[in-house]
């Protein structure tokens, strides 16, 4: 028998849809059931990806005894987090306040108006039994103490990410970065990358981070802690050495063995970051990780429409990570005569590298030219010989039953994935991204926005959800990939989309008393509390991304109101920084420009592809570009003209223009010479 998931269409909700479980979606006829019934509401949230959310369904949702529990006792919601973040964001913040943790599958018991009483993450099937007929007694026998407990949880999900709005004015100073930086660095392994703890996520932004900290305040010590660690990711399990990739976090502190699941946000923020991190240091590594990694993408995770799927399983055929792992039997049956050198070079070994016996994950512990030195054969040989084996592997795993599919569509994540495209098109120039970039911004546009206004969702099936409407993050997202392409492209459509949404934005989340963005739209849904994302997490978090691009768009389009929102979020977290630096990481990236400042770089004439590309070759965080042949920008006013120039601006004060992208770097590389003032 299916329930009542069997229409919807996320693959979350529809992976339990023919469970015994009496599970409705979110919505008005659940809700009103609690209340009508008097029953406790059993929130169950998760997502498609997620090893043990299924281990937890097999193990009690499929079970008709438990189901029996289940359905006598509560009301079940079952909800995707990926669709409903919002709900996610309060239930989360109830358990965290309860346990001192949280994660998914996410559990949280609420009385029939919502308001959360208890709740966890994943429970063994007897435990699970347990606590719910501890909880449907305790909600017959003492409703009182229960209600009591339950407006005291609320209050602290409502006070959880609330800032206390800074009125006066703060000037921003290296200093202000030294007090982040010195206790965040104690945190560092250096020895096998990321931080001293297990498991552990890329968390990409705290990377960018570090990578434009170590350039602008020169500091040597940071540099080395991102080369340690995005080399280690690249040679670690956590990447998929053989069809590019990255897993969501590893669950050792060596990035070998991964929670074998691929999720779009991580990819689309590490594609960023090698590609970032080439520029400022062009190892060819970080240039192999971007092309495979975009492969990938376009590979497993992309639509027919360009639009980008969410994420894949971490299991196939009931086992976790079986489409990856290979046993040296199963290596030698593909390659053959290339079998020794291929488990040399990724360390397969007959009894495998695993828990699971003979089971191995791929990865790599020494450079090639180290390994080819070694072995006794040239570089190209060895190389050649890998990749021609790499294609076999490929070739081979195609085969196999794959992971299952989330291919639900998300706004926001979409615009991660524009920007990574643009990211690696203006570092690597390979036009091929540009298109890539251009056919996810088109998508977006015509299958994600009306007017000014975002969808979140946009499942393949065509079909319309019940709830599609978008989140801060959706908007911050979006715009952020429009900031990027028109950087990459010059074409100040984007651009103008992008302020449209920002100004829709602002009058539909801003909140002027607090100074900070509502998760929430004014006309969303009325929940039991209404939540500001303030902390960077796995992803920077909807207002650290909206506080950099009303920066960025301020300086573009000389619009003051831009300038002094983003001024009053970042003095608002500021406090907040130094205590965990880890956790402000975006919000970090705006005191860096506020303290360097920001160059805005036009480049105006027939050749300014020419020269942005030539720019591009060097590194340089603190920068808008801007230009092109025609357009309508305050800074590009006057500056049109066939012959190509390059200025260079800060602060409103530019310099005299020069014709080479050579002669502009030495403008800023030169603090007397410096528009606006020296560093």
């Amino acid at each position: 028998m299916s329930n009542r998931l069997k229409n919807q269409s996320s693959p979350y909700l529809l992976q339990h849809a023919e469970n015994p479980v009496d599970w409705y979606p979110w919505g008005d006829e659940a809700l009103a059931k609690a209340r009508t019934e008097n029953k406790l509401i059993l929130v169950s949230i998760g997502y498609s990806a997620c090893h043990w959310c299924h281990v937890m369904e097999h193990e009690s949702f499929e079970d008709s005894e438990v189901a029996e529990i289940m359905n006598r006792h509560f009301v079940c919601i079952k909800i995707d987090r990926e669709v409903r973040p919002d709900i996610d964001q309060i239930y989360m913040s109830a358990v965290q306040l309860m346990t001192g943790s949280g994660g998914w599958p996410l559990n949280c018991f609420c009385l029939p108006d919502q308001r959360p009483v208890y709740g966890g993450t994943y429970f063994r099937k007897n435990d699970w039994k347990s606590l719910l007929q501890n909880l449907a007694d305790f909600w017959r026998e003492k409703p009182d103490e229960a209600v009591a407990y339950a407006v005291r949880l609320t209050e602290g999900v409502n006070q959880t990410e609330q800032l206390v709005p800074v009125k006066e004015d703060i000037v921003f100073t290296r200093k202000d970065l030294e007090n982040i930086f010195i206790p965040w660095k104690r945190t560092f392994d250096l020895i096998d990358g990321g931080y001293n703890r297990a498991p552990k996520f890329p968390l990409p932004n705290n990377w960018q981070f570090m990578l434009r900290y170590a350039h602008l305040m020169k500091d040597d010590a940071a540099h080395a802690a991102v080369r340690i660690t995005l080399q280690k990711m690249a040679f670690g399990g956590i990447y998929d050495q053989i069809g590019g990739g990255f897993a969501r976090y590893s669950v050792d502190g060596k990035w070998h063995v991964p929670h074998f699941e691929k999720m779009l946000y991580d990819n689309a923020q590490l594609i960023s970051l090698y590609s970032e991190a080439y520029q400022y240091t062009p190892d060819p590594i970080y240039r192999d990780i971007v092309y495979e990694s975009l492969n990938f993408v376009e590979r497993e995770l992309t639509s027919a429409e360009n639009g980008f799927y969410s994420a894949l399983d971490a299991d196939s055929e009931g086992v976790e990570g079986k489409f990856y792992t290979f046993t040296k039997d199963e290596i030698k049956a593909i390659l053959n005569k290339d079998e020794d050198l291929f488990c040399i070079y990724y360390q397969i070994t007959d009894d495998g590298n695993w828990e699971e016996e003979s089971t191995n994950i791929l990865m790599r512990n020494m450079e090639d030219s180290e390994l080819a030195s070694e072995i006794g054969i040239s570089l190209k040989e060895l190389t050649d010989n890998i990749s021609a084996s790499k294609n076999k592997l490929l070739a081979a795993r195609a085969t196999r039953i794959r992971p299952g599919l989330d291919n639900k569509i998300l706004a926001s994540w979409n615009g991660m994935m524009l920007k990574a495209y643009t990211d690696a098109y203006r570092v690597f120039g390979e036009p091929e991204f540009l298109e890539k970039a251009k056919l996810s911004a088109a998508f977006i546009q015509n299958k994600l926005m009306a007017g000014n206004e975002i969808r979140r969702v946009y499942p393949s099936d065509n079909s319309l959800d019940e709830w599609s409407g978008a989140f801060l993050d959706d908007y911050a997202f979006v715009i952020d990939g429009f900031i990027g392409l028109y950087e990459a492209s010059f074409d100040e459509g984007y651009l103008y989309k992008a302020k449209q949404l920002t100004d829709y934005t602002i009058s539909d989340f801003y909140d002027t008393e607090s100074g900070m963005f509502f998760y929430t739209p004014n006309t969303g849904e009325q929940l039991i509390a209404r939540k500001q994302e303030i902390m960077d997490n796995v992803i920077p978090s909807s207002n650290s991304v909206m506080a950099n691009s009303l920066y960025k768009l301020g300086h573009l389009f000389d619009q003051q109101n831009y300038l002094e929102i983003s001024l009053k979020m970042l003095r608002n977290v500021h406090p907040h920084i130094k205590s965990y630096g880890s956790a402000y990481s975006n919000w970090a990236i705006l005191l860096l420009n506020n303290v360097f400042g920001l160059y805005e770089i036009a480049i105006t004439g027939t050749e300014a592809e020419e020269k942005r590309k030539e720019m591009e070759k060097y590194y340089i965080p603190n920068k808008i570009l801007l230009g092109g042949t025609s357009g309508t920008l305050p800074l590009l006013a006057d500056r049109l003209a066939a012959e190509t120039k390059i200025y260079l601006c800060r602060n409103k004060t530019c310099l005299l223009p020069v014709t080479e992208a050579i002669e502009a770097i030495k403008q800023i590389d030169n603090p007397s010479t410096t528009p606006g003032g020296q560093n």
